[in-house]
């Protein structure tokens, strides 16, 4: 499969900036976290990055030719549907979170991995929700979870025609509370924009 027929496209969503810690600008840190989520992305071999965002002025942290696409600020399962459906083209997608600064690049390899054997594939969140959904283009109409319900892959796997067709990858954290930077690793490599604002 080629790097045009591969999309992983940024979510941003203005409810992000809520996570950044006291004496820390919100817009800052929404900025910080999407800039390193699309870094990351961006560094991935035989794919193509798209930014999805609700939130203007995200065209200021992406490379040159990089397309970013405007969605109405939503929730839901109808967040996901419209920033599925606004992707620029692609077979294959994996739409990520933007408040997963550090996420490792291999889990987005093995959801593309799960694909191979399911219509969609769900890299759990910690504490509930998911940090990343990839999907057979066009998104199935029968697919209906959101980002933030509670059990993504039992709902999915609910409406699904076939259990199978939905995959269970890796699961990760988001930064969605102010107390949730504590799980961010200094150890890993990358988030360098969000550790540089919080070490500011």
């Amino acid at each position: 499969m080629t790097q045009e027929q591969r999309v992983v496209a940024v979510l941003v969503t203005s409810s992000m900036a809520a996570a950044a810690p006291p004496g820390v600008d919100a817009a800052a840190f929404l900025t910080a976290v999407a800039e390193d989520a699309y870094e990351l992305v961006a560094g991935l071999d035989f794919v193509s990055p798209v930014v999805v965002s609700s939130v203007p002025g995200m065209e200021e942290i992406v490379w040159p030719g990089t397309p970013v696409v405007d969605i109405p600020d939503l929730s839901g399962a109808a967040l996901v549907r419209a920033a599925f459906t606004a992707l620029p083209h692609g077979e294959q997608a994996v739409l990520l979170s933007a408040d997963a600064p550090d996420l490792p690049p291999l889990l987005i390899g093995k959801l593309f991995r799960e694909l191979g054997r399911a219509r969609i594939a769900v890299c759990p969140a910690a504490g509930g929700g998911a940090v990343a959904l990839a999907a057979h283009l066009p998104y199935p109409a029968w697919a209906g979870t959101g980002f933030d319900d509670l059990d993504p892959v039992k709902e999915l796997r609910a409406s699904a025609p076939g259990s199978r067709m939905v995959a269970k990858g890796p699961g990760w954290h988001r930064l969605r509370a102010p107390a949730d930077i504590g799980l961010l690793d200094p150890g890993l490599e990358g988030w360098d924009n969000t550790r540089a604002l919080l070490s500011g």
